[in-house]
């Protein structure tokens, strides 16, 4: 704070002198070759004409250009909130931060150029341990709810390692990112969970610097009778590692290819991309230590409550719309016990395109009710505890009411599945609808517990649900359920499998011959395509598909998989 205060007087200061030079510029002119005579000048202030010519008051000028000056120092100051989240002096780094950092990057270096998999975990660790240590150097202690958010954010993290497909491991790495935030600033508050992954951009820029300056300070206190020593260790190790390690290699060829598979694969072709990664991943590990050891108090951020207003004016909508609602799923639960036969003949629409044809307005509406919710807990009545259980009824039953909505839009998906098959799209909508149903569980609950810890409780939902939805492999879902629906109705889509990772293959691979080739035709293509992966970079459920690719090849041909329809064009939903 003491720097800005200075920064404003220094602006002052500047436009005195400034004002200062005009006015000693004006005496100048007034005393030079060719200027009037002392008594044809008029008095400052006078505005009177001097020889036809109108002078300038020079008191006005002045206080112009300090009302200038000021305005522009007003004008530099930060917004309030910028000043008010703004984190605390960092302690300086301690050397056992950046050796972690340091390791990060060659980690990233050396893994993640191949790809994720098991690399991403492994260039983390380092990073983790660098954000432990500045933590314990700036004397923060880890509450249970930051372990909670450091074990989740690992466990995410591990998704990419035993998934092949990329849509759930880039799901992970987002919720990864929004927990390791919560963790290193440990929000409580909607603003808080919201903007705290906002602060590695911050922790970046400072990070860098901060990790720049502890390295001059250590370079110039180490004397050459210190780092020698240590270099011509380390040159020996590295020589004796290559040469006893190219003697065993070639006494042993089990011995050659375990080192070859364990061994990075590092060309000069690629060191541009390598020295990126180190660069990156050492940033990004001092960002995550920077914020650790002086976090940005996100949490500082208030929220003014809206305008109180009547229960008679906050109601009425509600009201209203909970008849909606009641009205609605008094159909639905008609429909549901027995009612189908006769609302089909009525419309005239299958099982499959009624269910198709209500599943995404009854998704919108799940989310536009916790909009509605939101803005209704903002003007509700507050004025005292009868106000308060008011509320509480009114919102309960629109809540309840919204799980019926959200029972009836599975449902519908369900028979929809049932009639054409899972794929990607149906089976994450259907995904997202129970997560949407489980946050009004939990709105329901904070109405009866309170609302303190319903921030946290949400973000960590979200994040619980991506890594059960990670764990239980989409793509392996997929497969299961058309391979016995298959099994049930002899109807397959094998169109549609070409698209799918190898997390797919032990699935398919119980389809009878040449259905199982023709089906695995599209996954086999690219993972040749892609030739031999490190074991850094493979993920479980590709090792698994080579295995059983390389036991059992495909072997049908592509006019028969061109007559089973695997070539043809077809849509996701």
């Amino acid at each position: 704070m003491s720097e800005h205060t200075d920064g404003v007087d220094g602006t002052e200061a500047g436009a005195g002198a400034e004002a200062g030079a005009g006015a000693a510029g004006a005496e100048a002119a007034g005393s030079g070759p060719g200027a009037p005579a002392a008594a044809d000048v008029a008095a400052p202030g006078s505005g009177a004409p001097a020889g036809g010519r109108p002078v300038p008051d020079v008191a006005a000028w002045q206080e112009r250009q300090r009302s200038y000056a000021t305005a522009r120092a007003q004008a530099a100051q930060p917004a309030a909130w910028v000043v008010l989240v703004r984190p605390a002096e960092a302690v300086p780094i301690r050397t056992g931060t950046l050796v972690a950092a340091l390791a990060a990057g060659l980690a990233a270096a050396l893994l993640l150029a191949d790809g994720l998999g098991l690399g991403l975990l492994l260039a983390v660790v380092p990073a983790t341990v660098a954000a432990y240590v500045a933590a314990r150097a700036a004397r923060r202690r880890a509450r249970p709810w930051t372990v909670v958010w450091a074990i989740g954010c690992l466990a995410l993290l591990a998704v990419p390692a035993l998934r092949d497909s990329a849509w759930p491991a880039t799901l992970a790495l987002l919720s990864a990112v929004l927990l390791g935030a919560l963790a290193l600033h440990g929000s409580r508050t909607w603003p808080g969970v919201l903007l705290s992954p906002l602060g590695f951009f911050a922790a970046a820029v400072s990070g860098a610097g901060w990790g720049w300056s502890g390295l001059r300070s250590r370079s110039g206190g180490l004397s050459k009778d210190r780092w020698l020593p240590l270099a011509k260790a380390a040159a020996v190790a590295v020589g004796l590692l290559v040469l006893f390690g190219a003697l065993f290699a070639s006494a042993d060829a089990a011995f050659a290819d375990l080192l070859g598979g364990l061994t990075p694969d590092v060309s000069v072709g690629d060191g541009p991309v390598r020295v990126l990664l180190f660069l990156v991943g050492t940033l990004l590990a001092l960002a995550a230590a920077r914020a650790a050891a002086a976090p940005l108090r996100w949490d500082r951020i208030k929220v003014a409550p809206g305008k109180a207003r009547s229960r008679v004016e906050w109601a009425l909508p509600l009201v209203v719309l909970n008849l909606l609602f009641a009205g609605f799923n008094a159909v639905q639960l008609a429909v549901l016990f027995g009612g189908y036969d006769k609302v089909l003949a009525s419309t005239g629409l299958s099982h499959a395109e009624y269910a198709r044809q209500g599943f995404w307005q009854l998704l919108w509406a799940t989310l536009l009710t916790l909009a509605v919710i939101a803005l209704a807990l903002r003007w509700a009545p507050r004025s005292g505890a009868g106000d308060r259980r008011f509320v509480r009824v009114v919102l309960g039953v629109l809540c309840a009411l919204t799980l019926v909505v959200v029972a009836s839009a599975l449902r519908r998906m369900d028979f929809y599945v049932d009639a054409y098959g899972l794929t990607r799209l149906r089976l994450s909508v259907t995904a997202m609808e129970m997560w949407l149903g489980l946050v009004i569980v939990l709105i329901m609950a904070a109405g009866v517990f309170g609302a303190r810890w319903l921030p946290r409780a949400v973000a960590g939902s979200a994040a619980a649900a991506v890594l059960a939805f990670g764990l239980l492999s989409p793509d392996g879902m997929i497969a299961e359920r058309n391979v016995a629906r298959f099994e049930a109705d002899g109807k397959i889509d094998l169109a549609y499998f070409q698209s799918l990772s190898a997390d797919a293959v032990p699935a398919l691979d119980k389809l009878p011959e040449p259905r199982r080739s023709c089906a695995l035709r599209g996954i086999n293509d690219e993972m040749s395509r892609a030739g031999e992966v490190p074991w850094y970079a493979m993920s479980l459920g590709e090792y698994r598909a080579r295995q059983i690719l390389r036991e059992r090849p495909v072997t049908a041909p592509y006019e028969v998989c061109s007559r089973l329809g695997v070539f043809a064009d077809r849509s996701e939903l």
